[in-house]
């Protein structure tokens, strides 16, 4: 049986089309998207069309089922019609960061994070439209429904029916969503709509199908439920109780499972849901792979180059520590910042030193991130390390004596796709529990840790000292 997993992520659309029993990749396909933090739709679905064309080429067998995983919270706002009403929102627009702190001041952190498992920053799909209904009254007048980007291709690809559908991992980054009770918080919607009540769509659960693909290549076969594209990674992993997932790509996440809801007040740990019908404790950070090729390219050489620079630097670069917050940041909640260097002095102004910088700014806030998952009770037996930036050398030499943790490295894969591939097969297949697909990885030990924690150690003074936190 062949299925089909389609991720549709913040640069570009991959496809890949997966034996259901096996997980072996049969064919794949990838198109681009185009550069900013607001993009429309359209874009996205004529890279899926790309994308799941060269798939498909060379593919004889019937795709069966398929299933779309996409970049969490961006804001898709539809009229009556089904047309945007403008450009999506992506979630790494911060322009929304003074209606998120207005959320938070008037309900309390606490509340907020106990109902929707969430604390607002700019990055979620509650603060988008607040931002919509402030900035954009005749916009936001005429939204009739808003969906999220893998509720719009899935919407879509079954022919724009009057019923859209998202899952209750998606629908849980959106900041009006119960992960506890499973239900939409319209009251929430409404409110940061300026009194504007907007339809959402129906949440499906783990093998649930909104119905069938209307035509085209995937004509006929099954829709699955789709997901986030974090809820996607961790079941393409099939990750489990112990294991926490560090994916190093536009963004910065790690993520862990766990059976009951989380609520983190503090707003570092999204109590998200998973893809399967558990729960998906995450942090994020805006700025990760983009801090390697920032920097190579400031250095004038490449991803390979910049390793070599920062592997033949000392730990802790001589002194030199990199906040990395060149997009703004969400983890900690810094949407206006910038950059930092510090510890600059004539000896240590090197290449070398830089890029040791560079590497180790980056891993301590991710860093930070499984110490935020350990305080709100994930154990730590493993970090899966996944993404982009997992293929440099430095990351996977520094990242266990940073991270404090053996790291296995998955060989490389696609694997929000697969993971949308597996849902796919599950939902086509009606069985229990997802097909058991299996994972190789090489291992890398934490052998220096206590460098790495002279390491951390210099990054949190850093960060207090430039903003106080």
């Amino acid at each position: 049986m062949v299925v089909v997993g389609i991720d549709s992520s913040t640069q570009s659309t991959k496809a890949l089309v997966v034996d259901a029993e096996d997980g072996r990749v049969l064919g794949e396909g990838r198109a681009a998207h185009p550069e900013g933090t607001e993009v429309a739709p359209e874009a996205w679905w004529a890279a899926c069309e790309q994308a799941v064309h060269h798939a498909l080429a060379g593919v004889s067998a019937p795709v069966e089922a398929v299933a779309v995983a996409g970049q969490q919270h961006g804001m898709v706002a539809l009229d009556p019609s089904g047309k945007p009403v403008r450009d999506a929102l992506l979630w790494n627009d911060t322009r929304s960061a003074p209606q998120a702190r207005a959320l938070v001041a008037r309900h309390g952190a606490a509340d907020l994070a106990r109902r929707t498992g969430l604390v607002p920053v700019a990055s979620f799909t509650i603060a988008k439209l607040a931002w919509l209904a402030e900035h954009e009254p005749g916009n936001a007048d005429a939204v009739d429904r808003v969906l999220l980007p893998h509720d719009w291709l899935t919407w879509r690809l079954a022919g724009s029916p009057e019923r859209a559908c998202t899952d209750r991992g998606d629908a849980s980054g959106t900041g009006y969503y119960s992960p506890g009770t499973g239900r939409w918080l319209p009251d929430l919607l409404t409110e940061a709509m300026g009194g504007r009540s907007p339809r959402l769509p129906d949440v499906l659960g783990p093998t649930e199908s909104p119905g069938a693909v209307a035509a085209g290549p995937l004509g006929g076969a099954l829709l699955a439920a789709g997901t986030g594209d974090n809820m996607a990674g961790a079941l393409g992993l099939g990750i489990g109780s112990g294991d926490v997932v560090v994916s190093v790509g536009t963004s910065g996440t790690t993520f862990s499972v766990r059976d009951e809801p989380c609520a983190d007040e503090t707003g570092t740990v999204a109590g998200f849901c998973d893809a399967t019908g558990r729960f998906l404790p995450l942090v994020c950070t805006l700025n990760a792979a983009r801090v390697l090729t920032s920097t190579a390219r400031l250095l004038g050489t490449d991803l390979d180059g910049l390793s070599e620079l920062a592997l033949s630097a000392n730990p802790g670069a001589d002194g030199l520590t990199l906040l990395p917050y060149f997009e703004g940041e969400r983890t900690p909640d810094l949407p206006d910042a910038a950059g930092t260097l510090t510890g600059m002095r004539g000896t240590n102004m090197t290449p070398q030193n830089l890029a040791r910088a560079a590497v180790e700014g980056m891993l301590c806030g991710l860093a930070d991130g499984i110490d935020a998952l350990r305080q709100v009770g994930a154990g730590v037996r493993r970090v899966l390390l996944i993404g982009g930036g997992s293929a440099s050398r430095a990351v996977r030499a520094l990242a266990p004596s940073l991270f404090g943790v053996g790291v296995e490295v998955p060989e490389p894969a696609e694997y929000v796709a697969l993971g949308a591939a597996r849902q796919a097969a599950w939902a086509v297949s009606g069985a229990a529990s997802p097909p058991r697909w299996g994972l190789r990885t090489t291992a890398y030990e934490a052998t220096d840790v206590d460098s790495g924690a002279e390491v951390r150690h210099a990054y949190r003074a850093a960060r207090r000292s430039v903003h106080g936190i």
